[in-house]
Parts: C-alpha cells; sequence; structure tokens
C-alpha cells in the first residue's frame, strides 16, 4: 500500500466540543495514538475516545501500517477535521517521543489502539487533577476477564504493576511534566515505565487508579504459547530488578496460559 500524505487538521473544525465538554477545565486535550497495523480495534477505540474525551487533535503516529489502518484514520479526519497523521520508522519509544513533540495542549494524553475507553472517562480524571499530579492512568481490564470471578484480584495485581512500572493505555499527562523528555530510541517496551519514573523525577504524582478505566482488547495473535513466551522474557528483563513484580507477573501468566488452553480447546471442538 502506497503511504498516504500526512493529514493535518482543519483548523475550523478543530475546537467545535460536545455540550458535555464545555465545562472542562483542563480539556480540550490533544490524544495520541501509536498505530502499526492496528485494524483489529482501531475503529472502536478512536470512537471512545471521541465520545469519552474533549479533542483537540488526535495525533497518530503510524509505523507504515500495511492494512486499514490509514483508512480508518482517514474516516475520523473526514468526520471530525482534527486528525494529525504522521509516519515514522522507528520504536514505541520514539513513537512516544514524537507524540509528545507534536502536543499542543497544556494536557494530552496517550491511548493505545487496541482499547476502549469507560463512559465519561475524561470527566472522571479530571476530578483527580490538583497541582501536584502529573498524570492519571486508568486501570486497563483485559476483555476477556469480563465476568470472571478473579477479576478483582486482576485489578488489584495490575494497578500494583503499574505503581512500579507505569503504563500508557490511557494515560492523562500534564505536558510540562514532558515537554523536555528524551526517551531512548531503544525502548520499545518499557518506554511507559520510562515516562512515569521522569514524572514523578519532576516531583508530580502519577495516580493509578480503579476510575476511570479502559477495557484491552488484545487481539487473537496474542493468545499463543509463542506470544506468551515473548512476553514472559520480555517481562523478566524487568521484574528480575523489582522483585516484588515476580509474584505479580506469575499471576499473569497463569491467566495467559489458560486463555491459551481454552482458546485451542474451543478450537478443537466440533462445529
Amino acid at each position: 500500500m502506497t503511504a498516504p500524505p500526512a493529514i493535518q487538521p482543519k483548523k475550523d473544525d478543530a475546537n467545535n466540543q460536545p455540550k458535555q465538554f464545555i465545562s472542562s477545565k483542563i480539556g480540550p486535550i490533544d490524544v495520541a495514538i501509536l498505530t502499526m497495523n492496528s485494524e483489529h480495534m482501531l475503529r472502536e477505540c478512536i470512537n471512545s475516545v471521541y465520545e469519552n474525551v474533549p479533542v483537540n487533535n488526535l495525533i497518530i503516529v503510524d509505523g507504515f501500517s500495511t492494512d486499514a489502518t490509514a483508512d480508518i484514520i482517514r474516516e475520523f479526519q473526514t468526520k471530525y477535521g482534527n486528525v494529525v497523521f504522521f509516519q515514522e520508522k522507528g520504536t514505541r519509544g520514539s513513537a512516544r517521543q514524537t507524540a509528545i513533540q507534536m502536543v499542543k495542549s497544556e494536557w494530552f494524553m496517550f491511548v493505545d489502539s487496541d482499547v476502549t475507553l469507560s463512559k465519561n472517562w475524561f470527566a472522571e480524571a479530571e476530578k483527580l487533577v490538583k497541582d501536584d499530579v502529573g498524570a492519571v492512568w486508568g486501570i486497563e481490564i483485559w476483555s476477556v476477564l469480563r465476568g470472571w470471578k478473579i477479576l478483582g484480584l486482576f485489578e488489584r495485581v495490575t494497578l500494583k504493576i503499574f505503581e512500579k512500572r507505569g503504563g500508557t493505555h490511557d494515560l492523562l499527562v500534564r505536558r510540562k511534566t514532558v515537554e523536555d523528555i528524551k526517551i531512548p530510541f531503544k525502548l520499545h517496551t518499557y518506554e511507559d515505565g520510562y515516562i512515569k519514573d521522569w514524572i514523578e523525577q519532576k516531583g508530580c504524582k502519577v495516580l493509578g487508579v480503579y476510575e476511570p478505566y479502559c477495557i484491552h482488547f488484545r487481539s487473537d495473535g496474542v493468545w499463543t504459547f509463542r506470544k506468551h513466551v515473548e512476553f514472559m522474557v520480555s517481562d523478566l528483563k524487568y521484574a528480575v530488578h523489582r522483585p516484588k513484580l515476580l509474584l505479580s507477573y506469575a499471576f499473569y501468566s497463569a491467566i495467559v496460559g489458560y486463555q491459551i488452553l481454552a482458546s485451542k480447546t474451543k478450537q478443537k471442538k466440533p462445529k
């Protein structure tokens, strides 16, 4: 697929906000999403952003996707007129650095391309904004766990992990806390932890909360033993330096292993 030209927002439409956001104290805000062959949940993700966040500009940093990602982005540019689309080859660390440099609003958000935001996400997060708060992260809930009895335990473990290593699934950030950040290019993972540490070194709090939250729709390709091993190796490199996380990652590993087995069992059942 030929790379599309960069999309720039239509300035006349960029600040037209739904009525529920008119009284916002810190909005409208820029929202940054990193994409790479992200068609799986991208449309649902962006819809949830526009429904629950006062969007100044939607900033997309794409890794030259070859699926329908760019076409989906064009749909939202046509509808809202405030999309900035940029393509680069790099890592997640470099893509987040690029996104931060493109942000213009006082506050902005990172949203993962495979999550959907909870209802009134921004309104709930804005209640937590104080002078000493640099960022607010809403807990991520795996879509496959909805309705499971262990969901409460999963949420507590997830929040403990965030407190140690951060997360950018749905992260509201005060721009001045990261305007001088230099994320190492090599950080294709754990760039979220680097961002969290940077904000805290500025003397600001990074809040991890149960409300608001996001639902994380992992693609089917994630639920394989090969991917599971890759994630384990990646996470262990981080966890060995933070022993308290080892038990938490073991809990995650057990859930993933069960889900993989359940998926394989389901596939083997006769139709």
